[in-house]
């Protein structure tokens, strides 16, 4: 039995073993170079994470404010349009006393 290991493909010749130890290295560096840019991807990819979750917070926080913010508008509005409908409500009722009164005054001295 050798001490070689099994090699699936075998040396053509005696030139080409050490040109097939080159293309492994060379498949190797690729390999390690792919998984560095791998790992510095990730990184970004998780600094990238950070700063939406940072920005989801602070739309979260602002949303918040803004409903606090419309809810006080709202309930300002209300009370301005029932202001305006009460003036007007005591408008028509000044203006028909106006009218009926005096006419109810008039009829009973004629």
């Amino acid at each position: 039995m050798s001490d070689r290991l099994y090699d699936p493909h075998p040396a053509q010749g005696a030139g080409n073993s050490s040109t097939r130890a080159e293309a492994v290295d060379e498949e190797l560096k690729r390999a390690m170079r792919t998984m560095e840019d791998n790992i510095k991807l990730t990184s970004e990819r998780g600094t990238r994470l950070d700063d939406i979750q940072t920005k989801t917070d602070n739309l979260a926080g602002q949303a918040g404010q803004f409903r606090m913010g419309a809810n006080r508008v709202r309930k300002q509005m209300w009370w301005k349009d029932m202001k305006m409908r009460m003036c007007i409500i005591i408008g028509i009722i000044v203006l028909l006393i106006v009218i009926i009164v005096p006419s109810v005054i008039y009829g009973k001295n004629h």
